[in-house]
C-alpha cells in the first residue's frame, strides 16, 4: 500500500508531538522529563516545517499554559476539598503548587502543541507531506 495516500490520524500526532502539517516529524528534541532543558526543533525533521511562525509567535503558547494552569489549579482544588474537607489554606498551597511544579513541562509543551495544531489559522494536515521521501 502507498504510504503516500494513507491518512494519518489527529490524536496520535498530537499526544506524541508531531509536526501538525506531516504530523511524522518530532517537534521536540528532547524528552518531556528530563535533567535537560526541553529543546524545541527549529523545523520538522521530516517535511521542513518552520514551527515558529513569525517572531514572537509562542508568547501565546504562554497565555495557553496560563489557562492549562489555572484549570489544573481549580481542579485540584476542588479535588482536594471533597477528599479532605480541610479549610486549611495551606494544604491547598503545598499541593496545588507542588503540582503546579510537576505539571510545567507538560503544560509548556501541551501548550505549543495545542498552538499550532489547533489556534494557528491556515496551518491544516497536508497527507502529501507525511509519505517517505524518496531516495
Amino acid at each position: 500500500m502507498n504510504n503516500q495516500n494513507k491518512s494519518l490520524p489527529a490524536w496520535p500526532a498530537i499526544v506524541h508531538g508531531k509536526c501538525p502539517r506531516c504530523r511524522r516529524g518530532d517537534m521536540f528534541a528532547t524528552p518531556m522529563y528530563s535533567f535537560k532543558a526541553q529543546v524545541m526543533n527549529k523545523t520538522c525533521p521530516h517535511c521542513g516545517m518552520v514551527f515558529e511562525r513569525e517572531p514572537g509567535y509562542f508568547y501565546v503558547a504562554m497565555l495557553v499554559s496560563y489557562a492549562m494552569f489555572v484549570a489544573e489549579m481549580v481542579t485540584l482544588a476542588v479535588v482536594i476539598h471533597v477528599l479532605t474537607g480541610s479549610s486549611n489554606p495551606w494544604v491547598y498551597v503545598l499541593i496545588i503548587m507542588s503540582a503546579g511544579i510537576i505539571l510545567s513541562p507538560f503544560n509548556f509543551r501541551y501548550s505549543r502543541i495545542m498552538l499550532l495544531h489547533w489556534l494557528t489559522p491556515g496551518l491544516h494536515y497536508q497527507p502529501e507531506t507525511s509519505g517517505d521521501k524518496q531516495i
